[in-house]
């Protein structure tokens, strides 16, 4: 399941809700990720070499920084480029994809300077091309590390203006309503995989299976790092939330010695288990949990919200609600599926606890268009289905390529009418999400195996205990693969995304480490963020 930044249409997750000159450097590329020759083998012991490769070109070429396209939403003084890479790095003189990346300088003085902090938001799917905007927009937590480094964004491989693919017409992505997640008949199940089928089918015949093939976590970790070089840094600062995370840690494993700072925020379990069918089956587990935490929320605040005083009373009202719009789409558009695109912002982020509980509260008071304009898609919103089905297309791209997936329904049948009885609110809705991948048109990989190498230095990682997205297991088992990390745990909160949220105890250590590059002596437990108040 991948960040909540997608359409509504359908209903997704991971998660919010965002790289050398001489012989001698070409040749210390080569060697910083030797030590991870068990990690690699065959052709990615040749991707990492043509790594190396493409990161001596950038680093020659630079960027051509300018004043960003006007349709770009990215007004001065943000500046964007262009980065280029190869399409497959076992051929470095093949085929060349563009890459868009921005930054803003330092707002230091130039002996406060640090380099460049890099972004990446999650998805897989997400743009960080909007990181440079905490500057300009006066973010108050990012204020002392913008003195010391430039903010610097991406559109990771596939993404927005970075060589996009599309599995899908984006207004036929959009269009509602869909059929509900959860199925009544063996027929539903039968319609919801010939559905998954003819997505995967899609995404070969509107991207391309070459291109497809290289949709994958270790490219865009390469690219990480050709964009680092390309910037004129000898080592990469970085700041990775959800899916990024990910990224982070397989960057941390291919290139540890070109790591300086690296902040990973609401961890995905890099394990080679978790990748990627467990992790989208412990998602269905922690995000009932955390939509119990919103109903419990909601029902202490029966005053404003009128929904019940209890859990199971705000449960009621949702079950009656989904039943109504099943039977009869709300306004037309709106049914179960539209539904838990919308409500399923409230388990992801607190941010939302207010605002979903309110148009949930408009709908049993009467105002039924409040949740038409919440959850329905908006037709005339050509770019932003443009963007919502790109990113949903490249969170299957990648998932699906980064792994091999079960390709028996049986199992997949099995596993989630367990999970299901259980834990409803996310389970069918994720299945059917993620079941293109057992149908997938192209090789599926083998996970790069995240671990400690020689050269990575202490990697800063921050956890809510009750996070939806990325279930806190995550952390501690990244935590144990990079030695000398240092773990910080939110307890009893559950937002996901926790270094944009205001919490002193983690705000604090943050800026302590991109500054001074200094981590507790131990691992730190927090106090929650504060709770939404209506």
């Amino acid at each position: 399941m991948r960040e909540n930044f997608r359409s509504r249409s359908r209903v997704l997750a991971l998660g919010s809700a965002g790289a050398l000159v001489t012989a001698s450097l070409i040749t210390g590329a080569l060697a910083a990720p030797a030590a991870g020759a068990e990690a690699r083998h065959g052709g990615q012991d040749r991707a990492q070499q043509g790594a190396a490769i493409a990161a001596a070109r950038a680093a020659k070429a630079g960027i051509d920084w300018a004043d960003c396209p006007a349709d770009w939403a990215l007004t001065k003084p943000v500046q964007c480029g262009w980065v280029s890479v190869p399409l497959d790095y076992t051929k470095p003189d093949g085929k060349q994809i563009r890459l868009a990346v921005d930054r803003i300088g330092n707002t230091g003085t130039p002996a406060e300077r640090q380099g460049a902090l890099v972004y990446n938001p999650g998805g897989p799917g997400g743009s960080g091309m909007r990181f440079p905007l905490r500057v300009t927009n006066k973010n108050p937590l990012w204020v002392n590390a913008s003195k010391a480094y430039d903010f610097v964004g991406f559109d990771p491989r596939g993404v927005g203006h970075s060589a996009p693919i599309s599995c899908e017409d984006p207004q036929e992505f959009v269009k509602a309503p869909k059929a509900d997640p959860v199925p009544d008949t063996e027929a539903d199940k039968t319609a919801q995989r010939k559905l998954a089928k003819q997505y995967a089918d899609g995404c070969a015949e509107r991207t391309g299976r070459a291109m497809l093939q290289q949709m994958t976590t270790a490219n865009t970790a390469r690219d990480l790092d050709v964009i680092r070089a390309a910037l004129g840094e000898k080592k990469l600062n970085y700041l990775g939330v959800s899916y990024g995370t990910y990224l982070g840690a397989v960057y941390g494993t291919l290139f540890p010695g070109h790591v300086r700072r690296m902040i990973v925020d609401s961890v995905v379990n890099p394990s080679r288990k978790n990748i990627w069918y467990q992790a989208n089956l412990d998602q269905d587990v922690a995000f009932e949990g955390r939509w119990k935490d919103w109903e419990d929320w909601v029902a202490a605040h029966d005053s404003a919200f009128h929904l019940g005083t209890t859990r199971d009373a705000v449960q009621a009202k949702w079950l009656q609600l989904r039943a109504t719009a099943k039977a009869n789409p709300i306004g037309g558009v709106v049914g179960p599926a539209e539904l838990i695109g919308f409500f399923q912002s409230a388990p992801y982020y607190d941010s939302s606890w207010v605002p979903v509980a309110t148009v949930f509260s408009k709908y049993f008071a009467g105002d039924t268009q409040a949740l038409v304009d919440a959850a329905a898609p908006d037709l005339t919103d050509t770019a932003g289905n443009i963007t919502s089905e790109n990113g949903n297309a490249v969170y299957t791209a990648v998932e699906c390529t980064d792994a091999k997936w079960p390709t028996s329904w049986k199992k997949w049948d099995r596993d989630n009418t367990e999970l299901n009885k259980q834990y409803p609110f996310m389970t069918w809705a994720n299945a059917w999400l993620n079941l293109p991948c057992a149908t997938w048109p192209v090789k599926q990989q083998t996970p790069v195996n995240v671990k400690t190498h020689k050269g990575l230095p202490p990697v800063l990682i921050v956890q809510s205990t009750r996070d939806a997205a990325t279930p806190y297991p995550g952390a501690v088992e990244l935590h144990q693969r990079f030695k000398g990390s240092r773990l910080i745990t939110e307890q009893g909160a559950g937002s996901h995304g926790v270094t944009g949220l205001v919490n002193p105890c983690i705000n604090s250590r943050v800026d302590t480490y991109l500054l001074t590059g200094t981590l507790d002596s131990a691992d730190v437990t927090c106090t929650p963020h504060a709770t939404p108040q209506p």
